[in-house]
């Protein structure tokens, strides 16, 4: 008597290396991404023809009332403004201690002048002399007007 040898052909895949895989990438990406500090406001900045990307290696301060600046994330008020850019400056002449300090400063199209000129005599007071104010891209020829620059405001 002879037996016939059945070989069936095993249809499963595998899923283990596929997930180990995806486990590696999404581990990759963890690593490699980077984030973009910044408060959860909302500023209308002021308008500019000529603005430029600054590089986010620098002191940012974040004005928007006496009450409520920001200071590389940290909230303070104008009193603990001075102290506030002090230390963010010492953190930063750490890392790199002949290159200068620069920093970036963003208020609001509507922030009382008074207000900005205050975060400009702190960050000189410390020595930062590199300042950048914060713009928002406005068409060639026009400028943002401060009634355009409030949340709601439609452009005609």
């Amino acid at each position: 008597m002879r037996f016939q040898r059945r070989l069936v052909p095993r249809a499963s895949i595998d899923m283990t290396p596929l997930i180990d895989v995806i486990m590696m990438i999404t581990i990759f990406f963890m690593i490699t991404t980077t984030f973009r500090t910044a408060p959860g406001i909302s500023l209308a900045l002021p308008g500019s023809s000529t603005a430029q990307p600054v590089p986010l290696g620098e002191i940012r301060i974040v004005a928007v009332s006496p009450d409520e600046i920001y200071v590389d994330g940290e909230r303070v008020d104008l009193a603990g403004l001075e102290a506030a850019v002090a230390q963010a400056a010492i953190i930063h002449r750490a890392g790199a201690a002949d290159a200068p300090i620069r920093a970036l400063l963003e208020a609001p199209s509507v922030a009382e002048y008074q207000l900005v000129v205050s975060a400009m005599d702190a960050l000189r007071r410390n020595g930062i002399d590199s300042v950048g104010l914060a713009t928002s891209t406005a068409q060639a020829g026009t400028a943002a007007s401060p009634a355009s620059a409030k949340p709601g405001a439609r452009k005609p």
